[in-house]
């Protein structure tokens, strides 16, 4: 384009002062300009409110040309950056060189020091007529030769934020995950970032929130694009919530809309090189409602207690051979898809041929991909007492109802444990022997008699007073 090439001419080296506490940068314009073109003194400040500066240095042969102001704010990978900008015009009165001295600019109560810089006019530039399509001059602005109020133009968003679930309908203890996104076309050309999303979230997922499921949250840290293809069209998600929910009861639940404000930006009518050429304004995105089914088990003995979910077992024994008496340790691990922290240890028998103990328990979780899996680890302490072929599938296994097959299923032990050596029955039987003591009962009189003469005891009982009264008497009188 013809604006390009002319603007092309008005490429500056600009020279960047920063400080660090205030995230404060002070720009200059080139330093060879023409008599037709703008000396510009900018400074930014990042991530702050610009509440006051103090004024612009006085430049010997220019004049000061009005100032300009803009700010910006965008939200990169889910963190928010905002900035504004002060701009002041200079333009020379002839030709020659100048001197910008060293000066001082006060911002937000931080004083800045620039250094000065050699500044040379020389004879204006011819701008061709034509170059801008629409018949405008962007430096009119700058001259003071268009004081029109700049017009901004709304552009239509093609995006739209949803509550999504991946299932309609479960069963009571099923996981479903809920997605909270918003959606940017590809043929979006509207301008839109996140509205203070930290203080948006929390009170949206209070809302939708169901009181009767167990929650495992995604927590979602950085916000990023990924592409989709929602009926044909492709479109940028946005994920800001992310959560798997099992349900704890029957009651159906129904997830009301949800707003979204998003910052989207009106655009200049006629756009200026150096005037502010967009416009923020909050729009509201709403969501449809949603409702999710949650159906019976089918019916069981034990259908109020087991765990719902699509699960293997993964199991480990220190040693397959052993000799009575010597102990092992084995692990009944459950793996999958489900609520894992629900999952309860697998029922085990207690009979003479095994001494077991309760088990360590360890669980990890992941959560990725829209799904909740993991594994629950039993560890088990046991020591045979019977000499023996044993399947510890008679041992240990773990009813659950598979939502995969839509049925109750149970994993079991395929471990053979094989014990050689002597019977250890009767060595636990001594173990809880009660000692010769109670073995001398056996030889003892049984004949019962009645403890009715009480006078011997009293005369005991009074002679033991007495002798207790002398002994003291005597101690307090010798000392």
């Amino acid at each position: 384009m013809l604006l390009n090439r002319y603007l092309l001419f008005f490429v500056v080296l600009f020279c960047v002062f920063s400080t660090e506490a205030q995230q404060l940068k002070v720009e200059l314009g080139q330093g060879e300009i023409a008599i037709n073109e703008p000396f510009t003194i900018t400074f930014t400040v990042e991530n702050a409110t610009l509440k006051d500066y103090s004024g612009f240095p006085e430049i010997e042969g220019f004049v000061k040309r009005g100032t300009s102001s803009s700010s910006s704010t965008n939200f990169i990978n889910g963190q928010r950056s905002f900035s504004q900008s002060i701009t002041q015009n200079y333009v020379a009165t002839a030709e020659g060189e100048y001197e910008l001295k060293p000066f001082s600019i006060k911002v937000n109560g931080q004083l800045v020091k620039i250094n000065g810089k050699k500044i040379k006019v020389g004879p204006a530039k011819q701008r061709r007529r034509g170059y801008d399509p629409f018949g405008n001059d962007p430096f009119q602005d700058v001259f003071g030769r268009r004081n029109a109020p700049q017009e901004f133009v709304d552009v239509e968003a093609d995006a739209f934020v949803a509550l999504t679930t991946d299932k309609s309908s479960v069963y009571l203890g099923e996981g479903f995950t809920v997605t909270i996104a918003f959606y940017v076309s590809s043929k979006n050309r509207a301008e839109l970032s996140f509205h203070e999303l930290g203080s948006q979230l929390p009170e949206i997922v209070k809302k939708i929130k169901p009181t009767s499921c167990w929650e495992e949250n995604f927590e979602i840290g950085n916000i990023s694009g990924e592409a989709v293809e929602i009926n044909g069209q492709r479109y940028s998600q946005f994920k800001i919530y992310q959560a798997t929910y099992y349900p704890l009861n029957t009651e159906k639940i129904e997830f009301p809309s949800i707003d979204l404000e998003m910052i989207k930006y009106k655009v200049a009518k006629n756009p200026s090189f150096f005037g502010r050429n967009r416009q923020e304004n909050i729009e509201t995105f709403s969501s449809k409602p949603k409702t999710v089914v949650i159906k019976e088990l089918p019916p069981h003995p034990l259908k109020e207690s087991v765990s719902v979910g699509n699960y293997k077992l993964q199991e480990k024994i220190s040693s397959s051979n052993l000799q009575t008496g010597e102990s092992f340790n084995y692990s009944f691990n459950v793996t999958g898809e489900g609520n894992i922290s629900a999952i309860h240890e697998p029922s085990f028998p207690s009979d003479e041929n095994f001494d077991f103990y309760p088990p360590n328990v360890r669980q990890d979780i992941n959560k990725g991909n829209g799904k909740v899996r993991g594994v629950k680890s039993f560890s088990f302490y046991g020591i045979p007492n019977e000499p023996g072929s044993y399947n510890m599938k008679d041992y240990f296994s773990w009813i659950y109802f598979n939502t995969a097959k839509e049925q109750y299923d149970t994993l079991k032990s395929e471990v053979v444990l094989v014990v050689s050596g002597e019977s250890k029955k009767n060595e636990s039987i001594s173990s809880t022997d009660m000692g010769s003591f109670y073995d001398s009962i056996e030889l003892k009189d049984n004949t019962l008699f009645a403890l009715n003469n009480q006078g011997m005891f009293k005369t005991i009982a009074n002679i033991a007073i007495f002798l207790m009264l002398a002994i003291t008497a005597f101690v307090v009188f010798k000392k």
